[in-house]
C-alpha cells in the first residue's frame, strides 16, 4: 500500500474527502518527524513507537576497492510494532483495539 492508497482507505473509513484525508495524514507524519527531529519518542498505543537511536562511529569498508572508511556517528529513526499489531498480524487478534472513546 502507497500513500495514495492510504489515503483513500481513510477516507473511506472517517467519512471524509480524499483531501481532508490527504491532510489529515500529512499532519500527521509531520507531527511525528518535528517530535523526533526533537529526539522525543513518539507512542501510539497498541500500533508502535517512534524513536531515534544514535547509531556510533565504526568502520566499514569500500565493497569496490576494499579501503577502510570511517563511518560517523549518526542518529536514525527507529520503529517497533505494538503488542496489538503484532497480535493482528499474527492473526491472534481480530481487530485492533481503535476506538473513538472519550
Amino acid at each position: 500500500m502507497n500513500k495514495e492508497e492510504l489515503i483513500k482507505q481513510i477516507s473511506t473509513r472517517a467519512k471524509v474527502s480524499q483531501k481532508e484525508a490527504g491532510e489529515c495524514l500529512n499532519a500527521t507524519l509531520d507531527a511525528i518527524t518535528a517530535a523526533l527531529a526533537k529526539g522525543n519518542k513518539v507512542t501510539l498505543v497498541g500500533f508502535g513507537t517512534f524513536q531515534v537511536r544514535q547509531r556510533a562511529a565504526r568502520e566499514g569498508r569500500n565493497p569496490r576497492t576494499g579501503a577502510v572508511l570511517k563511518i560517523p556517528a549518526k542518529k536514525a529513526p527507529v520503529w517497533s510494532a505494538g503488542k496489538n499489531l503484532k497480535e493482528r498480524v499474527e492473526g491472534r487478534k481480530r481487530q485492533l483495539a481503535m476506538s473513538n472513546k472519550k
